[in-house]
């Protein structure tokens, strides 16, 4: 400032200072250091210069020093803009990163990236970049910049465990298992270091050996920007609503700072017809349709579940005020015909300090609509390195009836929630609870757990349970629903094939594929037997039939759960005219076991059977049925005999069988016919009243004396043989021989008229390589 001393001026209130003739205010010092109060580039901008005293008058000479000084100013101004403009980018990034605002502080750090220096607050930058892009899930650039940040040598220790994080997410597990080393050598007593090496190791065997589930992305559905957490919106549960940024939100082209993304809104559809394409059945979706206003708002709407009578709805609201860090609530609006309340703020029996510290987020209903979980980084739940607080934990409220209100949250405990990310759950109808976390081993990010329910008594679950690839992979996986206790749903995932940002993915489990082999040869031979008609029955009922080919080879389709027996039917036709017996041994086999598995429930059964081939007849040998002269009463070891005779028509149902009945020779020839018959009824009426056996499969026959027995060595005991043999025991003995009863196979096609039918046709599991069955195309529940 330039005066003229004056002892009398009077505006100085006789101070003896003249009014000034020119002042130059150097602003750079209205700039705050600690970000207290500030003032950004444009005002710097807009005020810099000079300021002369409206009384004063320039003279000439002083007009040259004024120019002089005035450029000068000019320069240190600029220079200290410059130099402070950085440190002012940096604090604004900072206080974004506070407030959530991750997009516009990463903006702002990188901006003053460019003009710092000082090694130490740069690499602290870099790493603060590289922050933003992992709270926007940008895996890819969050590994890069935390790579910088190493390089840079930022000094905290945590950029290990972050990059190794990131390559993780990335798949790339062997560099993770790397950073996660170097991470536990810094900070050895942290288990996160450790879990990450373990985990990644788990990441690589489940990625080589996944489970049975089937991923495909519901192309339809989405959209460039996020689709995330699907809930079901009808009772059939061929409606959805959708948390979604695409265009047509409340927001309209609002930029969220957390996300640089459009702001979130809650999206509807419903499903049409089921049509094929490449060979699989895929339903058709309506256009998605926000849904309207109130419910929606120019803030943050989504994660939603509704009760079953879907006439009320929960659902998650963020909202935003500028500068300020504003939490997420949980809302219940109700179904207002076609549209929904604004919403009522679930408080959760909280004051509202509590409601506006922390957020509230992604509810989920239990089935009897009692007790509602939900998401939340309230700091009463579980603490990691450095007493650290989770990211936030999975927490629980149930509902008072009397008061209709939800009462305070109860933290789920170390079982489920750990010192990382739980959220997005889930409670299926059986129970079972379902949540996404990153922190419990998994393959990258967030991965899909489920925890089985302690008992019916109260809501408790215990026994996490990762669900593998393909449900879960490198990326996040989250917001996962199952259509009821069947095996399909959705899930949201930003994996390799997404369209988006986050992507709505169906899953479903394909049925097990189960079968059996058998080959058929003839025994003596050992060659392939063509034509032989082989029949599998099942326990639950089923009966399937087949022919065996020119490789004597045949096949079935079986179905999980079911014990099975492979019989070989009666002489058919096809079998080129020749007869067979069944096997005297059948195979028996079960699938049991084979439903539950969702890792594998392939299996491959064989079979190999050995049948023999018949001429015209077959006599089968058993012990003979003998009488004692002149009678046809059964003797107690005839009823033996009989009996091994009843056993070889159980093991072979196919056959029919005459029996015979001879006599010796000591009687009249029509006295003798007349007692074979008596005898070979007597055998007869045995096996069907007291043994239970079909009179259509026997028949009898009296042969009296005409037919005497045929000795191994050949010898034929006749009457002249017999007279011919001087010992009287012996020739008794050949007489008792004579008098016997067998049988013979007549037939090899009996089929017992009162047995159940079978159908000829082999029926086998329609498998549906599809998230749809037939139900769903009807319309049906």
């Amino acid at each position: 400032a330039f005066w003229k001393r004056d002892e009398t001026h009077p505006e100085r209130g006789g101070r003896g200072v003249s009014p000034p003739d020119l002042y130059l205010f150097p602003l750079t010092a209205l700039y705050n250091q600690k970000c207290r109060k500030r003032r950004g580039p444009a005002e710097y901008g807009k005020n810099a210069g000079l300021y002369l005293h409206p009384t004063y008058s320039l003279t000439s000479e002083t007009m040259k020093t004024v120019k002089q000084l005035a450029l000068a100013t000019a320069m240190v101004v600029t220079f200290s803009i410059s130099a402070f403009a950085q440190k002012n980018f940096i604090c604004d990034a900072d206080k974004a990163y506070e407030a959530k605002q991750y997009y516009h502080a990463l903006e702002l750090y990188k901006k003053g990236l460019a003009r710092i220096d000082k090694k130490n607050e740069k690499a602290r930058c870099i790493f603060q970049a590289a922050q933003c892009h992992r709270a926007m899930n940008d895996w890819r650039q969050a590994e890069t910049w935390y790579a910088k940040a190493v390089k840079a040598k930022y000094e905290d220790a945590r950029v290990y465990l972050y990059l190794a994080e990131c390559k993780k997410m990335n798949e790339k597990y062997a560099e993770a298992i790397e950073q996660f080393t170097n991470y536990s050598k810094e900070v050895p007593d942290d288990p996160a270091g450790r879990n990450g090496i373990k985990s990644s190791e788990l990441a690589l065997k489940w990625k080589e050996n996944p489970t049975r589930w089937k991923v495909e992305n519901e192309v339809q559905l989405n959209s460039p920007q996020y689709d995330f957490s699907p809930a079901y919106y009808d009772k059939k549960h061929s409606s959805l609503i959708i948390s979604s940024k695409r265009e047509g939100q409340a927001g309209g082209s609002k930029v969220d700072k957390n996300t640089g993304n459009m702001y979130s809104d809650l999206f509807e559809t419903k499903m049409g017809k089921v049509v094929k394409q490449q060979g699989k059945e895929i339903p058709q979706w309506s256009a998605l349709t926000p849904l309207a206003a109130p419910v929606n708002t120019s803030a943050n709407e989504g994660s939603c579940v509704l009760n079953k009578k879907t006439d009320k709805m929960f659902f998650t609201r963020c909202g935003e005020e500028k500068k300020k860090m504003v939490t997420c609530k949980i809302y219940m609006a109700e179904r207002q015909g076609a549209s929904w309340s604004a919403g009522e703020l679930v408080d959760f029996s909280l004051d509202a300090a509590t409601l506006d510290s922390f957020n509230f987020r992604h509810p989920a209903l239990s089935p009897d609509e009692t007790v509602m979980v939900f998401s939340s980084d309230m700091q009463q739940g579980n603490f990691g390195a450095g007493n650290i607080p989770a990211t936030s934990d999975l927490w629980m409220s149930v509902y008072d009836k009397k008061t209709k209100k939800w009462g305070r949250p109860v933290n789920l405990g170390s079982e489920i929630n750990t010192t990382g990310r739980e959220a997005f759950p889930f409670i299926r109808e059986d129970g079972t609870l379902y949540f996404a976390s990153n922190q419990h081993p998994g393959m990258g990010g967030m991965d899909i757990h489920s925890a089985a329910r302690k008992n019916k008594e109260n809501w408790q679950w215990a026994s996490v349970t990762n669900m593998q690839s393909p449900i879960n992979s490198a990326a996040d996986d989250f917001g996962i629903i199952f259509d009821g206790l069947k095996n399909r749903g959705f899930l949201t995932s930003n994996r390799e094939g997404t369209k988006g940002v986050d992507d709505i993915w169906r899953f479903y489990l394909p049925p097990c594929v189960l079968d059996i082999e058998i080959t058929m040869k003839e025994c003596k031979a050992q060659s392939a037997f063509a034509g032989a008609s082989v029949r599998l029955a099942g326990s639950d009922g089923s009966a399937v039939e087949g022919t065996s080919d020119q490789q004597g080879k045949l096949g079935f389709k079986l179905l999980p759960e079911v014990s099975y027996v492979v019989s070989v039917l009666p002489y058919d036709a096809k079998s080129g005219g020749k007869k067979y017996l069944e096997p005297k041994e059948k195979y028996r086999f079960s699938t049991l076991g084979t439903s539950n598995g969702f890792d594998e429930c392939s299996a491959h059964y064989t079979y190999e059977c050995c049948i023999g081939i018949a001429e015209d007849t077959v006599d089968i040998a058993f012990p003979a049925v003998l009488y004692d002269l002149t009678s046809a009463k059964l003797r107690p070891e005839s009823k033996d005999s009989l009996n091994a005779l009843y056993k070889t028509l159980v093991e072979y149902p196919n056959i029919t069988i005459e029996l015979g009945s001879h006599t010796d020779c000591r009687a009249s020839d029509p006295y003798n016919l007349k007692l074979s018959e008596a005898r070979a009824k007597a055998c007869m009426d045995y096996l069907i009243k007291e043994k239970g056996i079909p009179a259509s499969r026997i028949a009898y026959k009296g042969y009296g004396e005409r037919r005497p027995l045929k000795l191994p060595d050949g010898t034929v005991l006749t009457e002249k043989y017999i007279a011919g043999i001087k010992d009287k025991k012996q020739q008794e003995y050949y007489h008792q021989l004579n008098r016997r009863t067998v049988f013979r196979v007549t037939g090899f096609d009996y089929a017992d008229p009162n047995a159940p039918k079978i159908d000829r046709t082999i029926v086998v599991p329609i498998i549906r390589d599809s998230f749809w069955d037939e139900s769903d195309e009807k319309g049906q529940d």
